[in-house]
């Protein structure tokens, strides 16, 4: 059979374009692509992706008009305007770099507070985000596990999202065999979910950090000791996940050790994956990354904090140029020796989910570390803000906590509360309660503040209207 002429020329392309980005990724990784080449890379794949967007988007023919492409480079890329969820939302279709029938597979954002909008993957975007991931997963799983691989359970969100998907394609990279094993799912649910795990020996449970306090919760429900169940890796994504948080968690289940393991989006594929250190490092050979301030736009360059913004370097069906991701994160070198190449990402909130409590203007991973610090058997907790009678904020800290790991009660609820009133000047009262608010375990499907944070100072907002209405979904009692 001969192949259509059009058909033959793309995949003659792309498979050009995963020899070339192999080799390059090879070098990159076992660090003997100097710091030139790699600058080189960013320059010529810039100019690349503007003429690639500029010719077939019409979103970024018009939003760019006027720019002379030629002449702009990684040091004059703050010069061009942002791309906003704004523009995604209201441009849909016209922001792709060609027909959702060029891409290999079809994806589209949630929708939990806005239009859902198209995300296509074409093949030269899965090639380059999904090889970070599967580098990570590599070291990862050889440090933990040696010569042999686990068997890994995907717990993931919705089947339009890309989880599956990408973790599918890495472990049948890497050789390794998976189950999708997704507890909110109506025909699966967290009993049949605990049964496989056990009944496989799923060892790596890969999904979002609020479900490693659910799953905990379901196990207790339905009479599993944690002890018999074979975790000993959570690999996280989809929201902030504190040092604090992930301590509390391994003190929860024996032997397991928590791991951000992911940091993307739909729109923005794999930013960066996860290492030993628990640090998160960015695909640098995918994107420029910058800093900007997040109330006034203002360029604060590339290392530091501020709010994210990407600029992709892959031509593939959707790259996004000068992309406000909303994510508020600080970025720092690598330092010598680090288990990945590329700057450290330590992911800090949403720009929309920071706080004005009291005498601060706190991070919500700022929140959760003043809350969680040193807290042990914690199932789960609740920030409910009120005012009193003079006005002044008053904070009550709801705790879900198992009295066996957590220790002295009294000495939880005084440490909870000299730390807010430290970091924030507020007092605050803590309550050990048996059953939170089911909101509590909506985690990232939403927002990690409509989750974690009961504000009655001000009305409720998209975000939480929407994890309320989802809230019977993840909700697990003990």
């Amino acid at each position: 059979m001969t192949d259509l002429p059009g058909i033959a020329a793309k995949l003659a392309d792309e498979r050009a374009f995963r020899a070339t980005y192999g080799l390059l990724a090879g070098r990159y990784f076992d660090g003997t692509l100097t710091g030139a080449e790699l600058a080189g890379w960013h320059a010529s794949q810039l100019t690349r992706v503007l003429r690639h967007v500029t010719a077939k988007s019409p979103f970024y023919r018009e939003h760019l008009k006027g720019v002379d492409i030629e002449a702009v480079t990684p040091e004059t890329l703050s010069r061009l305007p942002f791309t906003t969820k704004a523009d995604l939302r209201r441009e849909m279709y016209d922001v792709l770099s060609g027909s959702p029938a060029d891409a290999r597979i079809y994806y589209e954002t949630t929708g939990t507070t806005g239009p859902s909008t198209p995300c296509p993957r074409g093949a030269k975007d899965i090639v380059a985000s999904n090889s970070a991931v599967e580098e990570s997963w590599r070291r990862l799983f050889a440090a933990r596990f040696g010569d042999r691989m686990p068997v890994v359970g995907l717990m993931g969100p919705t089947e339009l999202y890309a989880f599956g998907d990408v973790f599918t394609d890495v472990l049948d990279r890497l050789g390794g065999c998976h189950a999708k094993i997704w507890p909110e799912s109506p025909r699966v649910g967290f009993r049949k979910a605990l049964r496989l795990i056990k009944d496989l020996g799923v060892e790596v449970v890969v999904g979002a950090p609020a479900l490693c306090l659910s799953l905990a919760k379901a196990a207790r429900h339905y009479d599993y000791d944690l002890a018999d169940l074979p975790i000993s890796m959570f690999l996280v994504l989809g929201e902030i996940c504190t040092p604090e948080f992930r301590a509390n968690v391994s003190s929860i289940w024996p032997g397991a050790t928590v791991y951000p393991t992911l940091y993307g989006s739909q729109e923005t594929l794999c930013i960066a994956t996860g290492a030993e250190t628990g640090n998160l490092h960015l695909s640098e050979l995918n994107y420029i990354a910058e800093l900007v301030d997040p109330d006034t736009g203002e360029h604060l360059g590339r290392t530091g904090e501020g709010e994210l913004v990407l600029t992709m370097l892959v031509e593939g069906i959707k790259p996004l140029i000068r992309y406000r991701t909303a994510d508020l994160v600080r970025i720092t070198d690598p330092g010598p020796g680090a288990p990945l190449p590329g700057p450290v990402v330590e992911v800090i909130g949403r720009v929309a989910d920071r706080i004005a409590l009291g005498t601060a203007r706190l991070q919500p991973a700022e929140l959760e570390s003043a809350v969680l610090d040193g807290v042990r058997g914690c199932l789960g907790y609740q920030v409910v803000i009120d005012r009193d009678a003079d006005g002044a904020d008053e904070v009550t800290v709801r705790l879900d906590l198992l009295p066996e790991l957590s220790g002295d009660p009294d000495e939880v609820r005084a440490g909870i509360a000299a730390r807010l009133r430290e970091r924030a000047g507020v007092a605050a009262g803590i309550a050990v309660e048996s059953e939170l608010d089911p909101v509590t375990s909506t985690g990232a499907f939403v927002s990690w503040k409509a989750a974690r944070i009961l504000d009655h100072r001000t009305e409720a907002d998209d975000a939480v209207r929407v994890a309320r209405e989802v809230a019977h979904r993840y909700a697990i009692t003990t």
